[in-house]
């Protein structure tokens, strides 16, 4: 993506970029280009081939955030000197650069503000705290909490987050949209879930934080539902042991009986 591209097509999903804090902050100059630069590759080819594009942007453009939940009006909360920033800044420059394509060239452009999402295939050691729960459970090591186990976050299926891109993609709404589950939970919840399903015999341990980690993190769907006809219909407690069946034959550890 950080390369220009010279194909035919119609519709481009621009996912490009490291998600996981242990990636993006790992090699931030990287991230903050695959934002900035990508994108502006991917809206080139939009451009030259009248494609419509749309863009996964993420709830980190809401940073640390002040309003809960949060809804496509809130500007954000966002450090821009922060280890972070690579990312959310990178994911704010990138829609800029949508909207100004959008005004100035007439791009068709989509916009999903996406939420933590979750499912199988995820990189099982990416440092992302569900595949990292899930993963220490089933490994039989205790699942570590990043103190002090209060800040909350919210996780869709990747199935709803899927239909909920594609939604997008297809209707006539720019956006930006919230696309996310609703439903919130501490990280001392999460680690209870992954713990009562997945192996009850694990302990749960804190550890120390990083920093400018946001305290809070839900998402205001009512545009979603009204504009795309759109909302989750995977609960946690379900979508939770579908990861779970795909990460024990990747690890090569079946259930016990």
């Amino acid at each position: 993506v950080t390369e220009p591209l010279l194909i035919e097509v119609d519709q481009i999903y621009h996912l490009a970029c490291p998600a996981s804090p242990i990636f993006y902050k790992y090699n931030p100059v990287k991230t903050i280009k695959t934002n900035v630069i990508g994108t502006l590759n991917m809206l080139g080819l939009a451009k030259r081939v009248g494609a419509r594009i749309l863009l996964t942007s993420t709830s980190e453009v809401y940073g640390d955030p002040l309003v809960h939940p949060q809804d496509e009006s809130y500007w954000g909360n966002v450090n821009p000197i922060g280890v972070r920033s690579c990312y959310d800044e990178g994911k704010r420059v990138a829609e800029t650069l949508m909207f100004d394509y959008h005004r100035q060239h007439g791009i068709e452009i989509r916009i999903a503000r996406i939420f933590n999402t979750y499912g199988p295939r995820m990189n099982i050691d990416d440092g992302r705290v569900v595949s990292n729960f899930i993963a220490q459970a089933i490994r039989g090591e205790p699942l570590t909490v990043q103190a002090p186990g209060t800040q909350t976050r919210s996780f869709c299926y990747v199935s709803d987050m899927v239909d909920g891109l594609i939604r997008l993609m297809e209707g006539e709404n720019t956006g930006p949209i919230n696309i996310g589950n609703p439903g919130e939970f501490t990280m001392l919840e999460l680690a209870e879930n992954v713990k009562e399903l997945i192996n009850p015999n694990v302990e749960i341990t804190m550890v120390e934080n990083t920093p400018d980690d946001p305290r809070q993190r839900k998402p205001d769907i009512t545009k979603a539902t009204e504009l795309l006809g759109w909302e989750p219909k995977i609960k946690l407690r379900d979508g939770l042991p579908l990861m779970e069946d795909d990460f024990r034959l990747r690890l090569a550890v079946p259930r016990k009986n």
